[in-house]
């Protein structure tokens, strides 16, 4: 373990073994660092937060510190955040604890990588092989599917969520729910298709890329309610896991789903009941 001596780590705070914590790092009291964290320099980890084991925070980093959120009127929490192994948390970038309003811990899963000022609200719930590109932001009470990548510069309005496999393109502002395995963009984000290069990355095989392809030409692009095309990939969920992960997303949606540009629908963006 090696702690610079300009380090400030508060008494109470638990290090794992070969622990590098650099010049002007404040480490506070409630805070866990698994073991083979590196906190490089200028970086501040507060609240009740807990790292996993190999995990990176590069200069100025900002993690655990009190929520942004008015209804705390400015009294004091310990707000719990809980970051799994081996993420990559890059210059600048901000993640909150969670509140008493939410679930009241932000959960951050393993091998992610959340790049310059990029910022994660509190009471956020993130997978794993998540990339947060530069700038791009999760507001509070967010879900981000594993292998999700949010471009440069996203915004996910609060209570959206991000499906597993997705990719956000850079600049979009994410408003309502991006299905799994999606490509979406546009300044108010639509669906554009599937995020077929992230999934051949991924492994999928060649025969399940396409059946996601055919129920999102079912469920997005064809006519009728969104119940009715729910059902019209009944029997297709009923043989393929990926397509069952999309209809439970849509059953689960609470805010709705981005469409594609041009689909006007009122009344058909709502769950499928």
């Amino acid at each position: 373990m090696a702690v610079h001596p300009t380090a400030i780590v508060v008494d109470g705070a638990e290090l794992g073994a070969d622990v590098e914590i650099g010049p002007y790092c404040v480490v506070g009291p409630q805070v866990r660092l698994g073991d083979g964290c590196r906190l490089q320099s200028h970086v501040v980890v507060d609240g009740d937060t807990w790292l996993g084991a190999g995990c990176s925070v590069f200069p100025h980093a900002v993690l655990g510190t009190t929520p942004q959120d008015k209804k705390l009127d400015g009294k004091p929490v310990s707000s719990k955040l809980r970051i799994g192994d081996h993420n990559q948390i890059r210059e600048f970038a901000t993640v909150h604890g969670g509140t008493e309003y939410g679930g009241g811990v932000t959960q951050i899963g393993s091998h992610n990588m959340l790049l310059v000022g990029s910022h994660i609200g509190h009471d956020a719930v993130v997978g794993d092989h998540v990339i947060f590109t530069n700038g791009a932001m999760a507001a509070g009470h967010t879900l981000v599917g594993d292998h999700a990548i949010l471009g440069a510069m996203v915004g996910v309005h609060q209570f959206a969520r991000v499906g597993p496999f997705s990719m956000i393109g850079a600049g979009a502002m994410l408003s309502k729910d991006a299905p799994p395995f999606s490509l979406v963009q546009g300044d108010r984000a639509r669906l554009i298709s599937i995020n077929t290069v992230g999934l051949k990355r991924s492994d999928f095989r060649t025969h399940e890329i396409a059946n996601i392809k055919r129920a999102f030409r079912r469920l997005f692009w064809h006519g009728g309610l969104l119940e009715e095309r729910v059902a019209a990939v009944a029997e297709l969920a009923a043989e393929d896991h990926n397509v069952r992960s999309i209809v439970a997303f849509i059953r689960e949606s609470r805010r709705g789903l981005v469409m594609p540009r041009g689909r006007h629908e009122p009344h058909d963006d709502s769950p499928a009941a």
